[in-house]
């Protein structure tokens, strides 16, 4: 596979952004940034799942080009995924239209745990330049892997939407992540079968 120039990664990661800002340009509807909540979330959500499954998919393909590719451009992934989480979150805000409302929904499940995934997401992508790998050294990967936190927040977050009552979306797309996981800790406790380095 050829080397993918991160300028066009970063233009394909963005069309999402055009299209809510061109709804945003566009839209006569009063309530265009409640609307936008949904999308903007369920991105960040997809692309934090798609980062976190890079390492698992190379030890199940071994020797594919394609989790390779995955795995050396999930930085990438992972500040894009922060940067839907905070249109995200600005679009709540706005939509909410006061801080006194933003406060009162706060011990909502769905509330509650969208900010402290967001939370964590902040360090994680203020770490996320080569920078910052080379000045924390080991430390730098002990915080990245707070993102496996962030993800469980997120399905939780995402599950508890409608009062439990539809998780059936967030399950969906968080399925493939979880059993990629499975295989990945079934691989580690069977450390004669491992074969790629994690």
């Amino acid at each position: 596979m050829s080397r993918f120039s991160p300028y066009w990664l970063w233009f394909v990661l963005a069309l999402p952004a055009f299209g809510m800002g061109y709804d945003l340009a566009t839209s006569t509807n009063p309530r265009i940034y409640h609307i936008l909540v949904h999308p903007s979330g369920e991105t960040a959500a997809r692309l934090l799942i798609v980062a976190l499954m890079a390492t698992p998919l190379m030890m199940l393909f071994k020797g594919w080009r394609g989790p390779r590719w995955l795995r050396r451009n999930r930085r990438y992934l992972g500040v894009a995924a922060f940067g839907y989480a905070a249109l995200h979150v600005v679009f709540y805000l706005i939509d909410k239209g006061s801080s006194a409302t933003v406060l009162a929904e706060l011990p909502r499940t769905y509330i509650w745990t969208g900010w402290i995934a967001f939370a964590i997401m902040l360090p994680l992508a203020a770490t996320s330049m080569d920078y910052a790998v080379r000045k924390m050294g080991p430390a730098w990967k002990s915080l990245q892997r707070w993102t496996y936190s962030a993800a469980m927040l997120t399905l939780l977050h995402w599950a508890a939407l409608h009062d439990w009552g539809h998780p059936a979306a967030a399950l969906i797309h968080f399925a493939p992540l979880a059993a990629l996981e499975a295989y990945r800790i079934w691989v580690r406790a069977h450390p004669k079968r491992r074969s790629v380095h994690i």
